[in-house]
């Protein structure tokens, strides 16, 4: 990357998977007695600012956000974009915006933030701004491609084949952010996915929904099978996670048979008592049926993992070590995931209670690696459960 030769370019991995560029700034002050660097990821400021001076006259700069921890980059972007174009209209939407609309309007530096569900709500700011966007364009609904073809290298494509999900997870904002399902044909899908690997050689697919596999008789299913008789030779990854219990023999077969390489299960817990005030989404046996059905299909363990939920309000370190255990007893390999701690969650009003940090008033706080709702004599105990993770991890190699 150009503009700071001091940095050193993050390594690749297999299937185009690896690290951000990454540089080491200052820290927010609320981070000040974090014993730990602070870094920003991304492209640098001075790139993005040249990237910002190719674009001529822009009606309104439209920009997105992810983690609510994330909002410095937030407010470093939309300070870029006022330098390189003044005058012009910034918008903030996503996640943090969704999330935190309150402290969004005023710490990010934007104009307006698009705080409500729907492409309805950005539509009408843009017409408050005179900007009308014709009712054809395909902003308007699920079918418009990522504009992948603009980064300088494809290594992979991210695909949606849905948004939101039928559960109601106690830690997960998936429902407020999208009450509802909403589906995109199975045809469509595979034209998009089709359609990458033509034009772009792409190989590598992962998909990013929240509820891939649910219902997969009308919807999963029917894609594995088109993807099966093209016979493309592509690789398929799951970083989002598959709900355990729709995972049959079929459709193991067809995922194996169609070239998936990442399979990551949402576990979170084997405590099915906890299962069942958090998540009710797994139940006795579910774990062992669909670890059977993928060693079966062909699956290997290494190709296999399984997300645990650590941090969790009341939760206990023997709890995290029997789960790690149970997913090495099923030949899976285990992956430790923080719990962050996300506002209009069920969870929410514990987390509040449980945590030593202000996380209302500050989303810094909500940054899964702080732990936030354990105390010091738990994550005190997060090296031994790493170690744990990696002796079951080598015990596969």
């Amino acid at each position: 990357m150009p503009g700071n030769s001091s940095l050193t370019p993050p390594k690749r991995r297999l299937y185009g998977t690896g690290k951000f560029w990454r540089e080491v700034v200052p820290k927010p002050l609320p981070l000040h007695d974090i014993p730990r660097p602070y870094s920003r990821y991304g492209l640098l400021p001075e790139v993005f600012e040249q990237e910002l001076r190719k674009i001529r006259k822009p009606s309104a700069i439209l920009i997105t956000s992810l983690m609510t921890y994330w909002y410095p980059g937030v407010r470093k972007a939309v300070s870029l974009v006022k330098k390189v174009h003044p005058g012009v209209p910034v918008i903030l939407g996503g996640i943090y915006a969704r999330l935190c609309p309150d402290h969004a309007l005023v710490s990010s530096g934007a104009d307006s933030v698009v705080s409500s569900h729907g492409t309805a709500s950005l539509l009408g700011m843009l017409d408050e701004y005179g900007i009308h966007v014709p009712g054809n364009c395909p902003v308007r609904g699920l079918s418009v491609y990522p504009a992948f073809d603009l980064l300088t290298r494809i290594d992979y494509v991210c695909v949606m084949t849905s948004l939101g999900c039928p559960y109601r997870c106690q830690y997960c904002a998936s429902h407020f952010l999208q009450p509802d399902l909403i589906r995109r044909e199975p045809d469509e899908v595979l034209e998009e996915i089709v359609f990458w690997h033509k034009e772009f050689a792409v190989q590598d697919f992962a998909f990013y929904d929240d509820a891939l596999l649910v219902e997969s008789g009308n919807h999963a299913g029917l894609l594995l099978e088109g993807l099966a008789r093209l016979d493309l030779n592509l690789r398929f990854h799951t970083p989002n996670a598959l709900h355990v219990r729709e995972i049959t023999g079929e459709i193991a077969r067809l995922m194996h048979r169609t070239g998936f390489q990442t399979i990551r299960l949402g576990l979170e817990t084997s405590d099915i008592l906890l299962h069942r005030d958090l998540d009710n989404k797994l139940s006795k046996g579910d774990f062992e049926r669909a670890m059977h059905s993928l060693l079966k299909a062909g699956f290997n363990t290494k190709e296999i993992g399984a997300y645990i939920l650590i941090g969790l309000p009341g939760q206990t370190v023997d709890s995290v070590i029997e789960t790690i255990n149970f997913v090495g007893a099923n030949g899976a390999i285990p992956y430790l995931s923080e719990y962050s701690p996300i506002p209009h969650t069920r969870m929410w009003e514990k987390a509040l209670t449980s945590s030593k940090y202000d996380l209302a008033l500050e989303p810094l706080f909500h940054n899964n690696t702080l732990l936030a709702c354990w105390d010091e004599s738990k994550k005190g105990e997060l090296p031994r459960l790493k170690r744990l993770v990696s002796e079951i991890r080598e015990g596969y190699r």
